[in-house]
């Protein structure tokens, strides 16, 4: 068992990796030579088995007798390696959309399916690792006492946010009891490791990795250093205003989610309730998807992105105005889960669009695709860990005791800044930059023009250089 400041510190260091490893990962993939069954492809084979050690060791500990130095290292190790090799599959299976077609309509339907069915996983992987987790350590109980209001927070994994808890005299963890609950986690790891090789398998297996249709062979030239390829990608306009504008919208949605477990607890005494209300949320979220996927493709996508945006705010401020009512918590969790999947959709349903741009500026570049999926990433997670920042500070300043179940009135009234007037501001600040994004539906229509009469010259000039073949035998 490691105390929890240790804890904070290895998610910290290894987040802090994991942000630096994106773009550099982003740029060997793409400097990657083409294989038989493609170029990202490969990187997904490789890193899957390796990805699912890691991560099945991150939940084991070899010895109890490991000191707190060595169980320090062990954690971080296969916590920032498990997060390199997930970068390692998730950049190029990410950038994969921009090779499965040319069609863009097909596209945006990948990148829906993409995105409902990693929400709808997120649900399975947390319901799956928790059940297991729960069988093996049926015998805990962890329970907060807070102004005569009882509630049981035991045996719950769906999220990595968790209340803030102080146990009950009377529960005691045996070293039996211990032992259980290590070989539950294992456990479940292992069956969450199995459920990942099997998904792999089927994308393998399932998808076929196309070849660029707008570079002829021998015709093109990629980015000689990383250097160069990440300012070439940096100083492309529209991509700087859409990862600035989804930084802010981002950071929004995220403080909200960094906070909400405790919101819960202390501001509206449902704590035992947090699990099924996040559940609630994830579920709304999946099915709200190709709700936008149609709104989207009949309005476009840059007012779908300023509706599902606003969507979210009178909800945000309802949250802290109601009294505390269990149903009408419920509620307002079932329709702020439609604006959770335009945050989850239109991030990746836009960024399509920005490379078709870059591809029709730049048309004798090529392999940039994963450096913008690459830093695409490593932006959101910039954006995860300001808002875990912000907390931190703002509850501290408060004067948050981790641990107790009797908290300051500051604290309560700090949670409630930070989930409902904090992240309006930013989804605002974010609507107001993305005012300044310049790929509406007219731009689609031409860069789709554009595209068409690049994959005509590419045509044109793969028919001489047969014609020149022929006439040379």
């Amino acid at each position: 068992m490691v105390n929890p400041f240790y804890a904070s510190v290895i998610l910290f260091v290894g987040r802090a990796w994991d942000a630096f490893t994106d773009p550099l990962i982003g740029f060997l993939v793409s400097k990657s030579p083409r294989r038989k069954i493609g170029t990202l492809i490969p990187w997904i084979v490789m890193s899957t088995p390796f990805a699912v050690t890691a991560y099945t060791l991150l939940w084991s500990v070899p010895s109890s007798t490991m000191s707190l130095q060595a169980k320090i290292m062990w954690y971080l190790l296969w916590y920032c390696l498990f997060q390199t090799l997930l970068t390692c599959y998730h950049v190029p299976y990410s950038a994969l959309t921009m090779f499965i077609s040319s069609r863009q309509k097909e596209r945006d339907s990948v990148t829906a399916y993409r995105m409902m069915v990693e929400v709808l996983g997120t649900v399975t992987g947390a319901i799956l690792q928790g059940q297991i987790v729960s069988a093996f350590s049926k015998h805990t109980s962890t329970k907060c006492y807070k102004q005569g209001f009882k509630f049981d927070t035991s045996n719950s994994s769906l999220s990595t946010s968790k209340p803030v808890v102080v146990a009950d005299p009377s529960s005691e963890i045996t070293p039996a009891v211990l032992k259980d609950m290590r070989t539950g986690y294992v456990v479940g790891a292992a069956a969450t490791a199995g459920v990942f090789c099997l998904c792999a398998i089927v994308l393998c297996l399932g998808v076929k990795e196309k070849t660029s249709p707008y570079h002829a062979d021998g015709n093109s030239k990629s980015q000689k250093s990383f250097f160069n390829g990440a300012c070439k990608v940096l100083r492309h306009g529209p991509y700087v205003k859409l990862i600035i504008g989804f930084l802010f919208t981002s950071l929004a949605f995220q403080l909200v989610e960094a906070n909400f477990a405790l919101f819960c607890t202390y501001s509206m005494d449902f704590g035992q309730d947090f699990h099924n209300i996040v559940v609630t949320i994830l579920v709304m979220a999946a099915l709200g998807i190709p709700f936008w996927q149609w709104f989207l493709g009949r309005f476009g996508k840059k007012t779908a992105m300023f509706v599902g945006m606003l969507w979210a705010i009178p909800f945000l401020v309802l949250i802290i105005i109601i009294p505390s009512n269990l149903t009408m918590l419920y509620f307002i969790a079932m329709s702020s889960g439609f604006s959770v999947s335009a945050a989850f959709l239109l991030p990746w349903s836009m960024l399509p669009d920005v490379v078709d741009d870059f591809i029709l500026k730049y048309p004798e570049y090529t392999g940039h695709e994963a450096i913008f999926y690459s830093f695409y990433v490593f932006f959101l997670k910039f954006a995860s860990g300001i808002s875990l920042g912000i907390s931190t500070l703002s509850l501290d300043f408060a004067g948050y005791k981790i641990g107790s179940c009797d908290q300051p009135e500051n604290v309560a009234f700090t949670l409630k800044m930070l989930v409902s007037p904090v992240p309006i501001a930013l989804i605002l600040l974010g609507l107001l930059l993305f005012r300044l994004y310049p790929i509406n539906e007219q731009r689609r229509r031409e860069i789709i023009k554009g595209l068409e009469q690049l994959k005509v010259e590419k045509a044109k000039m793969e028919c001489e250089d047969v014609k020149h073949c022929i006439v040379q035998r």
